[in-house]
């Protein structure tokens, strides 16, 4: 079955220096979390906690309502049925893929384990790479050997700590969506670190946004983007611009570009000034518009175009639009608001 995981009230430093603040979050059994955040936010510190690879000054770690780790005490890693799959594959060069596969195996009765072996090798792939030795494999198919490797003894818990970050980007958004679905076809509850936000949208049913040593906000992948609850996390999450407006007493909210209803009630007295946040999918390309956008820059992406536009009063925005609409730098283009989902913060948050 698959396991719970409480990480509860964690703190950790490293020479006195804090790096872990009171970190709590919980993933329900079967789940895929992640953890995203920019190096030294202490997110892999978070993965070394919960493997037992350190210890924690407060708080517990627990799988399934037991205790692995709490200020004093430590359950050993090697006694924690967690699996890890490392940055750097850690592949051991003269053993054979099905050999790496089996090395975790080797208190199970042989017919079990080279069953378990030929099962992960087709879940993942490489059938028919059993023979090979890892210097014999691309970058993606060294990957899927240190997963079969992790999954090989059926951890409570898997651990991959920033796994495609060697890997080009066209081979980690198919691997990482590969991942997500031999993790749920295994059954296996597991937390993912990174600091790419596409990997955490493509993987994880759970995000924990984290800054210093804290999480900003621990949500599913659609709400961190479209209901933000910290303006670091509405930030650091997805692309966009902030533009400034005011609150108004009959709850809508006055922008440059017209007044707006929030689909939430925003929590502050009428005349507050806000920064309100643009997202490119609420900015439409409407020909028939007359409100005019002059293009500053575009990014052509195949399908679609990012172009960065400047509004009238000299804000900016960005729009996503199809890329049949070829726009020069210059030109002015109608364009309309769409706020399914208006997102505001008072505006000295602006300067916190």
């Amino acid at each position: 079955m698959p396991a719970r995981l409480d990480f509860t009230d964690v703190t950790h430093a490293y020479d006195r220096i804090p790096v872990l603040r009171g970190v709590s979050f919980q993933v329900e059994p079967g789940m895929i979390a992640c953890l995203l955040g920019a190096s030294g936010c202490g997110k892999t510190t978070v993965l070394r906690c919960i493997a037992g690879f350190e210890p924690v000054l407060g708080g517990t770690v627990a799988v399934d309502q037991v205790v692995l780790s709490a200020k004093g005490f430590a359950v050993p890693p090697e006694k924690r049925r967690i699996g890890v799959v490392f940055q750097d594959y850690a592949l051991f060069p003269h053993l054979t893929v099905a050999g790496n596969i089996a090395f975790g195996l080797r208190d199970t009765p042989a017919a079990e384990r080279d069953a378990r072996v030929a099962e992960l090798l087709d879940i993942v792939g490489l059938a028919e790479l059993g023979r090979k030795y890892p210097q014999e494999l691309s970058g993606g198919q060294q990957q899927r050997v240190a997963l079969a490797r992790a999954l090989a003894p059926r951890p409570q818990l898997l651990l991959l700590d920033e796994p495609f970050s060697n890997l080009d980007v066209e081979m980690r958004e198919r691997l990482s969506l590969e991942v997500r679905d031999i993790l749920k076809r295994e059954r296996t509850t597991a937390v993912l670190v990174t600091h790419d936000q596409n990997e955490a949208f493509n993987i994880a049913d759970m995000i924990g946004v984290m800054k210093d040593g804290r999480i900003e906000q621990w949500d599913t992948p659609y709400r961190l983007y479209h209901e933000p609850q910290t303006r670091f996390a509405a930030e650091f999450v997805g692309q966009g611009h902030f533009l400034p407006g005011t609150l108004l007493e009959n709850g809508r909210v006055r922008l440059g570009l017209g007044e707006f209803m929030p689909d939430v009630t925003l929590p502050w007295p009428s005349g507050t000034e806000v920064d309100v946040l643009l997202r490119p999918d609420d900015v439409l390309h409407d020909d028939a518009s007359p409100l005019q956008a002059r293009v500053l820059h575009r990014a052509f992406r195949g399908a679609e175009f990012l172009y960065t536009l400047q509004l009238p009063d000299g804000e900016q925005v960005y729009s996503l639009v199809p890329s049949h609409h070829n726009h020069a730098i210059g030109e002015k283009i109608g364009i309309r608001l769409e706020l399914d989902h208006l997102v505001a913060f008072p505006r000295q948050a602006a300067a916190a």
